[in-house]
């Protein structure tokens, strides 16, 4: 939020200077991104008056005026503004003022035209971009007085970062709150007393979504003029706050939006028909915004609408159809306050960001509306004329938010805060802040004032009291404590250790977000549920994820679009699992994956240049499985995965139990997903492989080990890993080491099938096997494969 410090110092002005102004709101909450001036560096500017304006005899489109500045006497002045006219009051720079960029008005000739000086636009004052022409002012303004003065040009505009729990501090009004109660000062607040009714006119409202809008205030204004212009001040303060002024009606709306946090809406009275109905839109009802934008409505939408149509969506944007024109002469002012649910995400949804919408959908004070009415209405009456009808007040009290009542215990401030605050000087905190306080035995009740939404529970209170008794003002005191060892498991493998081990291998760490594009995601895990998020950040994070691939790949795509050819990236977090047996229905787990894209190597001149595979990121997957002292234990198994090549990839089994897969990206899902050539993926369950298996020492054997290497051909679809293991298992007692070292398909093995060269190492820790004892075990694995898997020993 940005605002002007003149305008909150006519709240609330402290004796301090602006730098120390802004140093509190920081220490208040309220982090301060920025502080510049309003205007740029100059001087020798004032108020002048126009008492003569003729056409340039040697310029079509210059003008000769005399201005009066307050002098002994008149100033001859040229001035090219199409603007520039008899009796209008202008900023005039003097003989000898310096202007924004060191440019210094001197005494010259235009065209053979004495000129004593320059009549200013604001864009020449570095005010703003505006150089369209040159400044009016007011009538009133005084002659000879300088411009800085008359339009407060000494001050600055304060931009805040407004956490999403202080909306109250959306306006001007909060803010100036805050300072007020850190230099326990009162507020100075405008007048904002009901204004009363001359005429009786009235229209129907009727509000059907109550718990959407449990308070609903309009008022006819008839008669007004809508091109008056909106006034200098009016219109400074709204530039100093970043708002463009537009015309009278909306800048006085966005003015009370501005100052109290409270927006606004004008309709034009004579385009409603019937009445005003606040409800739910149809499904796809068609409303045409005020920007001109044709939208379709979700039947979850809050709108006002009148008999006929639907006018505007409710607290976020006007329709086009009832909105303010130059022709409108009688308008309905509207005053809501709807319930921040009804609104959230409803803009994000339509593409739409407003400053209406920023405010519901974090909470509007719902005490506000009166006030607000009554500004607003005072305004308009001043500045466009005409004249107000009652307020039609449609109100709920019972779907009005009540004020929270909190209990706050001494022990508990003084263990959150570290520091004991007096009880006096508490109670005192807490009222300033706008409760209603009351103690008792050492403990406080605490009723919420209606504008702050953040205070719910009892850490809330002692957060308060932190913050206006001063983070400085608590004395930093050492932690004292007593520790325990914790317990450390000799089998517990520390994710960091995994972590250094693949950046060792080449490897960057990514994090990604947990919520992903649900698009994305289904093209991934196809039929599987996820959890939708109500309100999401937009639509493609509005999915939790349920595994890392999907922000690992869009990661990958992400970096190839950037020229990098090669791309080996892992990362471990949570994903989440809708399963009814979980906690709150939704299963956490911790995973483990990473993808691998582009080229094998880095380049160099030694090495081919050559595209990764599939086995190339295997090797890294038992690299961090050997570290558990569970490899021998793995088992890479046939098994279809929808985002995986299906010849490709393997299913990772522990003892029996799938815990993870490993594959080359599906080409079908590689061109979805724009990704540049092969991708190769892998994902496990962390806490599977964390309680790693304790190494023990074997001795080596005194006695010879005998190889011997054997042959078999079996049918292609049998997996070699289950051969070895089969031969393992067999000879558990002699066969200490089984290798695959050849795979054969061709001439002598038919078609179908493949022939695989097995060594057996075979050893005794006790004694020197005979070959007999030799011949019998390979002959017993042999028969072995023969009978599970009909392999036959290759001629």
């Amino acid at each position: 939020m940005k605002f002007s410090e003149l305008w909150l110092r006519e709240w609330v002005n402290p004796a301090i200077s602006s730098e120390a102004l802004s140093d509190q709101i920081t220490m208040a909450g309220l982090e301060v991104d920025g502080v510049e001036p309003v205007a740029g560096a100059f001087h020798g500017v004032v108020v002048g008056e126009v008492v003569e304006c003729g056409q340039h005899p040697n310029a079509d489109k210059l003008r000769v005026t005399k201005v009066n500045v307050g002098g002994e006497r008149l100033l001859d002045i040229v001035c090219g503004a199409p603007n520039c006219r008899l009796g209008l009051k202008v900023a005039v720079a003097t003989v000898g003022a310096v202007l924004p960029g060191d440019f210094k008005i001197k005494a010259a000739k235009l065209r053979g035209e004495p000129s004593e000086g320059m009549l200013c636009s604001f864009s020449e004052l570095g005010i703003s971009e505006d150089h369209d022409g040159i400044i009016e002012l007011s009538s009133d303004a005084p002659v000879g007085t300088d411009i800085r003065d008359f339009l407060k040009l000494d001050d600055s505009t304060i931009e805040i970062s407004v956490t999403p729990n202080r909306a109250d501090c959306l306006g001007i009004i909060g803010v100036a709150r805050d300072v007020a109660v850190f230099y326990q000062m009162p507020l100075t607040e405008p007048d904002m007393s009901p204004v009363a009714a001359t005429i009786s006119d009235v229209l129907p409202i009727d509000v059907q979504a109550t718990q959407a809008c449990p308070r609903y205030l309009g008022r006819v204004v008839k008669g007004i003029n809508v091109k008056a212009a909106t006034p200098l001040w009016m219109r400074e303060k709204l530039r100093r706050c970043g708002i463009r002024s537009i015309d009278p009606v909306v800048d006085i709306t966005n003015f009370v939006l501005l100052e109290l946090g409270q927006p606004m809406h004008a309709f034009d009275l004579n385009r409603i028909q019937g009445g005003i109905v606040v409800r739910m839109a149809q499904k796809d009802e068609a409303l045409t915004l005020l920007d001109g934008t044709k939208t379709k409505l979700n039947d979850d939408t809050l709108v006002v609408a009148d008999h006929e149509k639907a006018l505007a969506m409710a607290g976020i944007f006007g329709g086009e159809h009832s909105g303010v024109n130059e022709e409108t002469q009688d308008v309905l002012l509207e005053c809501a306050f709807f319930n921040p649910l009804s609104i959230t995400g409803r803009a994000r949804r339509q593409g739409l960001h407003t400053d209406a919408s920023h405010r519901y959908e974090r909470g509007v004070d719902p005490a506000l509306q009166h006030k607000a009415m009554a500004r607003a209405t005072a305004l308009l009456l001043e500045i466009c004329g005409g004249a107000a009808g009652p307020i039609i007040d449609v109100t709920s009290e019972k779907d009005l938010p009540k004020a929270a009542t909190i209990s706050l215990r001494r022990e508990k401030l003084d263990r959150l805060i570290g520091h004991h605050v007096d009880d006096a000087q508490v109670t005192d905190i807490l009222t300033r802040l706008g409760c209603n306080v009351e103690q008792k035995d050492g403990n406080w009740t605490a009723v919420a004032p209606s504008w702050r939404f953040d205070m719910q529970i009892e850490e809330d209170l002692v957060e308060e009291v932190a913050r206006v008794y001063g983070y400085n003002n608590i004395p930093d005191v050492p932690v004292k404590a007593n520790l325990e060892m914790t317990k450390h498991r000799e089998a517990d493998l520390s994710l960091k250790r995994i972590k250094n081990l693949l950046v060792d291998r080449g490897f960057q760490e990514a994090i990604t977000y947990s919520f992903v594009d649900p698009k994305i995601q289904n093209l991934l895990h196809p039929g599987e549920e996820a959890l939708i998020l109500p309100s999401p950040i937009s639509v493609e994070m509005s999915a939790m994820r349920l595994s890392l691939w999907t922000g690992l790949l869009t990661s990958a795509v992400y970096n190839q679009n950037r020229q990098q050819n090669r791309v080996r990236i892992f990362e471990s977090g949570l994903r989440f699992v809708p399963d009814t047996q979980a906690n709150l229905g939704i299963r956490q787990d911790v995973m483990l994956s990473a993808v691998i894209t582009g080229n094998k190597n880095e380049e160099h001149w030694d090495l081919a240049r050559q595209s990764v595979d599939y086995y190339d990121l295997k090797g890294d997957l038992e690299a961090i499985l050997e570290l558990t002292g569970k490899l021998d234990d793995i088992q890479f198994k046939t098994e279809t995965n929808p985002a995986l090549h299906p010849g490709q990839s393997a299913a990772i089994y522990l003892r029996g139990e799938r815990i993870g897969f490993i594959g080359v990206v599906h080409p079908e899902l590689e061109r979805k997903l724009d990704l540049n050539g092969r991708t190769v993926v892998f994902e496990l369950l962390w806490n599977k492989v964390a309680d790693r298996v304790l190494p023990d020492a074997k001795a080596i054997s005194r006695f010879p080990a005998n190889r011997r290497d054997i042959a078999v051909v079996v049918a292609e679809n049998v997996p070699a890993e289950d051969i070895l293991v089969e031969c393992k298992k067999v000879g558990a007692n002699q066969v200490v080491g089984v290798n695959l070292f050849d795979v054969y398909r061709g001439k002598g093995v038919a078609e179908g099938y493949k022939s695989l060269a097995i060594s057996l190492v075979l050893q005794d820790t006790a004694r020197t096997l005979e070959e007999e004892e030799i011949a019998a075990t390979v002959a017993k694995c042999v028969e072995a494969l023969k009978q599970r898997f009909q392999a036959s020993l290759r001629d």
